[in-house]
């Protein structure tokens, strides 16, 4: 298979548009339309939807993104090793995204290229206000909660979060899972919820989608901070949702333990966000390439 079609279909996948494709690759945009055509006809799969609202991936899409991103993004940062002799300290990057996600996750990945000489400034905060700052160039590379939908900004699926109710060892043996099972939200009145903010967006979407309610209390503690939420609920001040990724060595070792085990636990995508070409700033590419390529070993740790 010619490599050019996969690289021109993550084009159209990562900006959701043949027109924004076409600019990224320095094509034109019949070209881009006739190269997703060619790879549709060799894998025998409609790839994407075409909407006003842009190109829209199917399921085999989806999948075919998934496979041979990383692939494609560490064959492209190689070559661009050997035409640029690869110098980490050359550029500082500034790297952003969610405070748990970043020191948690991406810092301990980027530890080996950090030896290396890789220059790094982080920062913290919301992804939309991020998202803002990283197209005014304040920004190389975003870790986004939600996909982009922004002119000038191209986006990456990381990694896949799904979501636990968690509590201490202690509460989960006076609340056991077949209790919530058997009957609801219900078996847990009373216990004091620990939330990441007033409006439990991560609590609520876990009882929308698991128990198909809104909740109907307030947090009796909130902290901006998903680390500060887990030490609570470890310590045994309390129950609340937490992402997987920061939870898994702690429900392993038994220092905390998943109340409720539903058939489809809320999952949430994370993106890596960058400016349109940016990527092909040799710095920029190899990290890029390095997350995606370390996030397979974080899929496969939270599954």
């Amino acid at each position: 298979m010619d490599l050019t079609l996969l690289r021109s279909f993550l084009a159209v996948y990562r900006t959701g548009s043949f027109t924004k494709a076409a600019g990224l690759l320095s094509i034109s945009q019949p070209a881009v339309t006739c190269q997703i055509r060619n790879l549709e006809k060799e894998i025998g799969q409609l790839l994407f939807l075409r909407t006003p609202r842009g190109a829209v991936p199917t399921e085999a899409a989806e999948e075919l993104a998934k496979e041979t991103g990383v692939h494609i993004d560490a064959l492209e940062a190689a070559v661009l090793r050997r035409q640029d002799p690869l110098d980490l300290s050359e550029r500082t990057l500034s790297v952003a995204g969610p405070a748990e996600m970043i020191s948690t996750r991406l810092l301990p990945a980027l530890a080996d290229l950090i030896h290396d000489g890789l220059r790094l400034r982080v920062s913290f905060g919301l992804t939309d206000e991020l998202l803002d700052e990283l197209s005014a160039g304040l920004h190389d590379l975003v870790i986004a909660t939600a996909r982009p939908k922004r002119h000038g900004i191209v986006s990456t699926p990381l990694m896949d979060e799904e979501f636990f109710l968690v509590g201490s060892a202690d509460q989960a043996a006076k609340v056991p899972p077949e209790r919530i099972a058997s009957g609801g939200p219900a078996a847990l009145k009373g216990i004091p919820i620990i939330a990441y903010a007033d409006n439990l967006p991560i609590v609520r979407r876990y009882w929308q989608t698991v128990f198909s309610e809104r909740p109907a209390f307030d947090a009796q503690v909130v902290v901006p901070d998903l680390r500060a939420v887990l030490a609570t609920v470890k310590a045994g001040g309390g129950i609340s949702v937490v992402p997987s990724y920061l939870c898994t060595d702690e429900l392993d070792r038994g220092e905390i333990r998943a109340l409720h085990e539903p058939d489809m636990p809320p999952l949430n995508t994370l993106f890596l966000a960058t400016r349109s070409g940016a990527t092909s700033n040799v710095v920029l590419s190899t990290v890029h390439s390095h997350l995606l390529m370390k996030a397979q070993l974080w899929s496969a740790s939270v599954g």
